[in-house]
């Protein structure tokens, strides 16, 4: 069932947002060639702590990390672990918040150093695909308008879209109702209403949308093992719009 939050409910999860959104911020200055997935992980846990919240991703279906760190062609869910990032890389960090029973949800792809022109296009269309998705996000639209949007800008700038990964629902769970898919149709889906709060987060491939999952029942990586890009937003539907809560 989707979720309409309370007032309260609200409140808890600007705060889940702002520490995620601070997270953000605060990895910046170390992600620089030399660096190993392990350590931004470490970083990361002990800034949601300072905070008064717990990573909400740590131990959630057994994932062992406190956040997902994916490298180049690494779509979604990379394991922190010994990998030492080199100069034109590029780093997918997706950052979950728990501040009393409520989360923040947000993932943001970032260079390592210098990267080639193909890395920088994919990244700069990602990022735009999400806010094309955000526009359209008001109460009486419906969850085919994301995914809509979402699609035509990726098409424009023939990058793959991901299918079978979807952005979704944010409460006291990480993961609620309704699933939003990067893909759809105008006028189909579930109907937002104020006071829904939902993740949407576009996974676009400079070469094929396909992907598969590595032994570590993990990692997934695209098919053709080129770059992969992931920008993600928790929001708030409002009357006439919409309020990210996971603001940078």
């Amino acid at each position: 069932m989707i979720s309409i939050k309370t007032l309260d409910e609200i409140e808890k999860l600007k705060v889940a947002g702002d520490i995620v959104g601070k997270t953000h911020n605060y990895l910046k200055q170390y992600i620089k060639p030399g660096i190993t997935t392990k350590e931004i992980d470490k970083l990361a846990e002990e800034f949601i702590l300072s905070q008064g919240a717990t990573p909400s991703f740590k131990g959630l279906y057994g994932f062992p990390g406190s956040v997902c760190v994916s490298v180049n062609e690494e779509v979604v869910h990379g394991i922190p672990g010994d990998r030492v990032l080199k100069e034109g890389d590029i780093v997918s960090i997706d950052i979950g918040a728990c501040y009393k029973g409520y989360h923040g949800d947000s993932a943001w792809t970032y260079p390592v150093g210098k990267i080639d022109s193909s890395k920088e296009y994919l990244l700069r269309h990602t990022e735009e695909s999400l806010f094309k998705g955000l526009e359209v996000i008001k109460e009486g639209a419906h969850v085919g308008d994301i995914g809509y949007a979402v699609s035509k800008h990726a098409n424009k700038y023939q990058l793959g879209v991901v299918r079978e990964l979807v952005g979704h629902g944010v409460g006291s769970k990480v993961h609620e109702e309704p699933d939003v898919p990067n893909y759809g149709k105008k006028g189909k889906g579930p109907l937002l209403k104020a006071g829904m709060v939902i993740a949407v987060e576009p996974m676009l491939n400079l070469g094929t949308p396909h992907i598969y999952m590595l032994d570590d029942e993990w990692t997934i990586i695209t098919a053709d093992e080129r770059p992969s890009a992931h920008f993600e937003h928790t929001v708030l539907v409002e009357k006439d719009g919409y309020t990210i809560l996971t603001k940078r």
